[in-house]
């Protein structure tokens, strides 16, 4: 299997990016050997790939990565490079390589001070791989202080560094940025892909793998954990009963209050699997005496990771919401198929009683509204209205829908 393997139903875009990646290849070994350069090349130093979610948009980014990092004897012999097997694959693809540098919004945004040695590092030369690349996989939480440090470095890069931006569509970069970037638009993948994907890499059962697919509309990572990973298989099923659930006020506030409370599990979860050992690995890092003393003057240094870490809280119970929002979404959609005699398949087939119900107890003018009333959760979560608040306006909205 090689990195191109691992992009479901964008084969013109695997395209592209392997001819990139030759290119580069061409590139490196002529400037090793001082011969002459390639006349042409599709290869340059900045990327923006973009696409729904699901599409895959960071891992294109990071298969292409690996690629360019690729020391298979095989690229030597005309093959494309990106075996998938070599050092520099392994561990581009794993994101422990040292010459390729990912950047992912911890809170709401990316803040200037956590790209600065990011962006100093861009200037340098590889230290060991082919190419010194910067993964950005937030590019659209950039604010206007990091936007315009990433600017800089875009617009006068080093010979050997590769800008890598992952946003959700064009749009979401600033303008100034986007005009320097070869730009990759994904699509999302049919749901026979992504089932096709999770049978042959993740050994799945067929009706699994299609129901998964089917379920998450052809997201890919969404597919992988609903169909391997139980507990995203029972939140999903508790998200879908929901809309039986809020027929009353005294309902629909309870439903609020258990799904911000999910939400809010899921992230104490990761705290509690990644804070700790991150502390216990800076603290070492910083030198700290036995019994955790810390070396004079390395407070703030704690403190800096302490809200890093307080952020990424934030960021995961709001991804969660994201998650469950989508999932009602997808509920309403099929309730409004039914009630219009759509022919669109039904993603929430395992939900068909409670599809019917509504479908036949509602107008499609009142399933529009309830949709719209998920949105605007949306919309209040990203304004930092309180989770609590936001969720029950939605939930209440659903009842009245």
């Amino acid at each position: 299997m090689t990195v191109w393997d691992d992009l479901v139903g964008q084969e013109k875009v695997s395209e592209q990016l392997a001819a990139a990646a030759r290119d580069a290849d061409a590139l490196v070994t002529a400037a090793a050997s001082e011969g002459p350069l390639p006349e042409a090349s599709s290869m340059t130093h900045a990327w923006l790939f973009t696409g729904p979610p699901g599409a895959g948009v960071t891992r294109t980014a990071r298969a292409f990565a690996a690629a360019l990092q690729c020391v298979s004897p095989d690229r030597a012999l005309g093959g494309v490079p990106g075996c998938g097997f070599c050092d520099g694959c392994h561990t581009a693809l794993l994101g422990t390589h040292a010459d390729v540098s990912t950047v992912t919004a911890v809170g709401a945004e990316i803040l200037v001070k956590d790209m600065r040695d990011t962006v100093r590092k861009s200037f340098t030369s590889p230290a060991n791989g082919r190419w010194q690349i910067i993964l950005v996989e937030d590019a659209e939480r950039l604010n206007e202080k990091s936007a315009n440090a990433v600017l800089k470095a875009v617009e006068e890069p080093a010979p050997r560094t590769v800008w890598m931006l992952c946003a959700p569509s064009i749009e979401d970069v600033l303008p100034t940025i986007r005009s320097r970037c070869r730009h990759l638009n994904l699509r999302t993948p049919s749901v026979d892909a992504v089932a096709d994907m999770l049978v042959r890499r993740e050994g799945i059962e067929p009706p699994v793998a299609a129901a998964a697919a089917r379920a998450t509309q052809g997201h890919v990572d969404r597919a992988r954990r609903l169909a391997t990973d139980r507990a995203a298989r029972e939140r999903r099923a508790a998200v879908l009963k929901l809309p039986l659930r809020v027929e009353d006020v005294g309902g629909a506030l309870r439903a609020a209050q258990e799904l911000v409370d999910a939400a809010a599990e899921d992230a104490k979860q990761l705290a509690e699997d990644m804070d700790g050992k991150e502390a216990e690995e800076l603290k070492a890092a910083l030198g700290a005496a036995q019994g955790g003393r810390l070396p004079r003057g390395t407070a703030g240094v704690m403190k800096e990771l302490e809200d890093k870490q307080k952020r990424r809280r934030t960021r995961t119970q709001r991804d969660s919401l994201d998650l469950a929002l989508t999932d009602l979404t997808t509920f309403y959609r099929d309730v409004l198929a039914l009630q219009l005699g759509s022919r669109v398949a039904i993603a929430n087939a395992d939900a068909q009683d409670a599809l019917d119900r509504l479908a036949h107890g509602s107008s499609p003018e009142a399933t529009l509204r309830r949709i719209e009333a998920i949105a605007a959760c949306g919309d209040a979560l990203d304004r930092n209205v309180p989770p609590l608040l936001a969720v029950e306006a939605m939930t209440m909205a659903l009842r009245a829908g």
